[in-house]
């Protein structure tokens, strides 16, 4: 795959040390990886271990995380720098779920530890979002575990559509055009940020034609983990075609 992100020239970037970030990720998740691969700067790798996960139901989703501490030592043999846990429905299932599954990852692996809700909470504090416009594939029980979880953290949800799918292939074939349709018909200017919600989702590539139209940052879930991942690790450069949150430190 071609790597498409635009990186702000920097003559230190060259002198940076290759990076390898660890990805645990559902197992019905085809998404992810291309999308992330586009936004990749130089000298950053993702490496992937899946962990089961091909439903939306609550056993579902907990399930998920049942291995992880084999999943997060398949990692760990590989030298990775960090590994995140990417699923949002999973680790946004209530306030205290990231923060349990960084633990068991980082006491498994050894390695420093994050997952897709954290980038979430770190995403929105630097764009200084407070209220949320929140379009997902999910079905309406994950939509309102999600909403629950960022007024926990002091978000309101101004307004939030889910299209009811249950797994990551039915989430993987919605084109990018149903997105920006979704995005459109709930435009609220009373809104700080547009959340496109989950790391199955083919979104990368309207993150920018959806700023300009609506006037406000939009977040996905795979560009907010990337991004939180990259700067964890010290990669603080902008990259340029993938919405105003990858250009900021």
């Amino acid at each position: 795959m071609s790597n498409n992100a635009v990186l702000e020239p920097s003559s230190a970037t060259a002198a940076l040390p290759p990076l390898k970030i660890g990805m645990l990720l559902p197992s019905s998740n085809s998404m992810a990886e291309p999308e992330i691969q586009r936004m990749l700067p130089p000298g950053v790798n993702v490496l992937t271990t899946r962990l089961k996960l091909a439903g939306s139901s609550k056993a579902a989703l907990l399930g998920m995380t049942e291995k992880i501490e084999e999943a997060s030592s398949l990692l760990a043999d590989a030298a990775v720098d960090l590994i995140v846990f990417n699923c949002t429905a999973v680790s946004t299932f209530d306030p205290s779920m990231g923060e349990k599954l960084s633990s068991r990852i980082a006491d498994a692996s050894g390695c420093p530890a994050t997952a897709t809700s954290d980038a979430l909470l770190a995403a929105f504090e630097v764009l200084r979002a407070k209220r949320i416009v929140l379009i997902t594939p999910y079905i309406e029980e994950v939509n309102a575990r999600e909403v629950d979880y960022l007024a926990h953290f002091g978000y309101e949800v101004v307004s939030q559509v889910g299209l009811g799918l249950l797994e990551g292939t039915s989430m993987a074939a919605v084109p990018p055009s149903k997105w920006l349709e979704l995005a459109r018909s709930y435009r609220d200017d009373s809104a700080d940020i547009y959340f496109l919600s989950c790391t199955a989702i083919n979104v990368s590539s309207i993150i920018e034609t959806l700023e300009a139209e609506l006037g406000r940052p939009v977040v996905t879930s795979n560009q907010a983990m990337l991004w939180h991942c990259l700067r964890l690790l010290g990669r603080t450069e902008p990259v340029r075609g993938f919405g105003k949150l990858m250009e900021m430190a």
